[in-house]
């Protein structure tokens, strides 16, 4: 990994986000950011964090890369997926980045719940495992390519297996003539080193042996992680442990009396960006607001909704905050006639607050 800016202060991680140990060290809340060149969403995570529930994991990083680095090649070396790294700096060419500096989005709003077992989200090419009583891990996936689906819904894991055989269905054999019944284990099989078969016929969480397709659209309804990833997850997975797929673009949650605001592509419009590197507008969901509304509760007030709609549309896959501060209200200046007492009284008279202590947006 290449050397952080001096202004990111390296942590062990405070809220339990869970990637591989290499990285921990690198992960934290924290920082506050401004993204520059093309886009003007402001990223705002707090500098520390509060003891106690948090909806959101680490910290987005910024990273200075070279004219030799690749995003692709980037994006596997801080375990995110390579389209999240690309929506992420859209400004960027992902294979010629030149000397710059980049996001790094590893920072995520959690699922809402329930959160238990295993929980994916589709638009966001995230895997969430939830264990009683552990941190958190999140890993990026490469999910369905269009044309193919990974159902929605509750399902559970039925049995896991090291080095699987995998038995390819008719269409997968109509593309490749050569195929035969079963591959067995071993560098060409494409489910990896490691299998956890679901409660759905056919829908698989594996490795691979084409790590580049994390973070895109690539199966035909399976879940790929990449191989040191699986490795990871594997021993944490029991047989009966629940799943739930969801594919939800839009996710909110709070960290420390701010609430933030996580937009991602949706499907069709992750594809139509990897292919042709072009955001197609598509028109928020029409429960946004009243969703954001619900989050922020007594709070709704603070909402920035012009931050929410410029979040919305760039849908770059960063938590943002959308709440704007608490301002902490001055003492009102003493009358005329409390000052006019207190002189015959000879008691001093109380003076307003400094205004250098008035907390502002």
């Amino acid at each position: 990994m290449r050397t952080m800016q001096t202004l990111l202060t390296l942590h062990t991680d405070s809220v339990g986000f869970r990637l591989r140990p290499a990285l921990r060290a690198c992960l934290a809340l924290g920082m506050s950011i401004a993204v520059s060149a093309c886009a003007s969403t402001r990223i705002d995570l707090p500098e520390s964090s509060e003891a106690g529930p948090s909806d959101l994991l680490g910290r987005v990083q910024r990273l200075e890369v070279s004219s030799d680095d690749t995003l692709i090649d980037l994006a596997r070396t801080h375990d995110l997926g390579y389209l999240e790294l690309v929506s992420a700096n859209p400004e960027v060419d992902p294979w010629v980045p030149g000397e710059r500096e980049i996001l790094l989005p590893t920072a995520f709003v959690l699922p809402p719940d329930p959160r238990d077992g295993i929980v994916i989200n589709l638009a966001s090419q995230r895997l969430f495992l939830f264990r009683k009583g552990e941190d958190a891990r999140s890993f990026p996936i490469g999910v369905s390519r269009d044309g193919w689906k990974t159902p929605v819904g509750a399902t559970k894991v039925v049995r896991k297996k090291k080095d699987p055989s995998w038995y390819p269905g008719p269409t997968a054999r109509k593309d490749y003539e050569d195929l035969g019944s079963v591959v067995p284990p071993g560098p060409d099989n494409p489910l990896g080193t490691h299998a956890i078969y679901l409660g759905w016929q056919a829908i698989l969480i594996h490795g691979t042996n084409e790590p580049y397709g994390i973070g895109r659209r690539v199966s035909r309804g399976c879940i790929r992680l990449y191989p040191e990833d699986i490795v990871e997850l594997f021993p944490l997975v029991d047989k009966g442990m629940p799943v739930r797929v969801e594919n939800e673009p839009i996710l909110v949650g709070w960290l420390d009396g701010e609430l933030y605001l996580e937009a991602h592509l949706t499907m069709d419009q992750a594809t139509v960006f990897e292919e042709e590197r072009k955001l197609t507008p598509v028109d928020p969901p029409t429960d946004l607001r009243e969703r954001i509304e619900r989050a922020a509760g007594d709070q709704v007030a603070r909402i920035d909704w012009e931050r929410v709609n410029l979040v919305v549309s760039e849908r770059r896959g960063i938590p943002t905050r959308i709440t704007n501060p608490l301002v902490t209200a001055q003492p009102s200046a003493p009358s005329v006639l409390d000052t006019l007492r207190a002189l015959f009284s000879n008691r001093a008279v109380a003076q307003p607050a400094d205004a250098s202590l008035v907390s502002r947006p």
